[in-house]
């Protein structure tokens, strides 16, 4: 029996627990929003602020943008940091090279809402589009990186699982499929990795994971039966200890019969893509996802 001491230390321990918990995650997501402070946006690029089924999001136009052919993007951090606000800069560069509208949301965010809130609102986002926007799906691509790319892989199970149109297709930027952690990559790629390690991607996936089991499909899709899925295109480093999470997703969707194409960028660190403004390689890799998603979209479209 447990003298009442000790529970009140165990109290004691867990409520420390739970505020350097708290604290780690608002420093880290300051440091991600002050990432982006100093980036000027091109004066020819319209952010809209809506509320999508009260979900706080973002419309982005660039001249480019072909009215009914929209991006629903989900930005990454771990599924405990990021916003629209750290992506404004990704998804305008996304935006251009697909010729698309960029509508990104602040979906809920953990630990104060672990799964399954993040799916339940980017599915009721895409569901928005199609209901109250008038979007046809074969003019919707999903898109999402890291966490982001997880929840897009997941958001394509889940409408396929409820019997919902699917898009056009999936754009995953070096998707976390793997919230159990089991991928090589985790080990072989530690000392390569400068933004991604498995310490912290232990603590965000507790965090989101909450009561579940991290091989639930809906919060790993590694572990999801993948057929039926539209196109999707994969883009990750060699470079990152998510490499494993990408190379098992497509080699895994492929052996159904899914429409894979999978980039593996040489030397490429985490989500290289949203370092477009200083690395080339980034801006490279943009232009891939814009010729991908004008490609399995339908053509003949209104421009702005």
């Amino acid at each position: 029996m447990v003298s009442e001491g000790m529970k009140r230390v165990i109290d004691l321990l867990k409520q420390q627990n739970k505020q350097n918990t708290q604290k780690r995650v608002e420093d880290e997501r300051k440091g991600m929003e002050q990432m982006i402070v100093k980036e000027k946006y091109p004066e020819d690029v319209i952010f809209e602020e809506i509320m999508v089924n009260n979900i706080p999001s973002l419309w982005i136009n660039t001249p480019e943008s072909v009215k009914d052919r929209v991006v629903l993007y989900l930005h990454g951090g771990g599924y405990v940091i990021g916003s629209i606000n750290t992506h404004k800069g990704l998804g305008y560069r996304i935006s251009r090279a697909s010729k698309s509208r960029i509508l990104l949301i602040d979906y809920r965010l953990a630990p104060e809402h672990p799964y399954p809130a993040a799916l339940e609102d980017s599915v009721a986002a895409y569901k928005w589009l199609i209901d109250e926007e008038g979007i046809d799906p074969q003019n919707i691509v999903i898109s999402g990186d890291s966490a982001g790319g997880g929840l897009t892989a997941a958001t394509l199970l889940k409408l396929r699982d409820t019997g919902v149109a699917l898009p056009a297709g999936g754009v995953l930027l070096s998707p976390w499929t793997d919230l159990d952690l089991t991928g090589d990559s985790i080990k072989t790629k530690r000392r390569l990795d400068p933004i991604v390690d498995a310490s912290g991607l232990h603590f965000m996936a507790n965090l989101y994971i909450g009561d579940e089991e991290p091989n639930n499909p809906y919060i790993s899709p590694i572990y999801a039966d993948l057929k039926d899925l539209p196109p999707i295109l994969v883009q990750v480093g060699s470079a990152e200890v998510l490499l494993d999470d990408s190379t098992r997703f497509a080699e895994k969707a492929k052996s159904v019969g899914v429409d894979v194409t999978i980039e593996v960028w040489d030397n490429m660190t985490h989500v290289f893509q949203f370092l477009a403004l200083w690395a080339p390689e980034g801006e490279q890799a943009i232009e891939k996802i814009g010729e991908f998603i004008q490609k399995i979209m339908k053509e003949e479209l209104q421009v702005i």
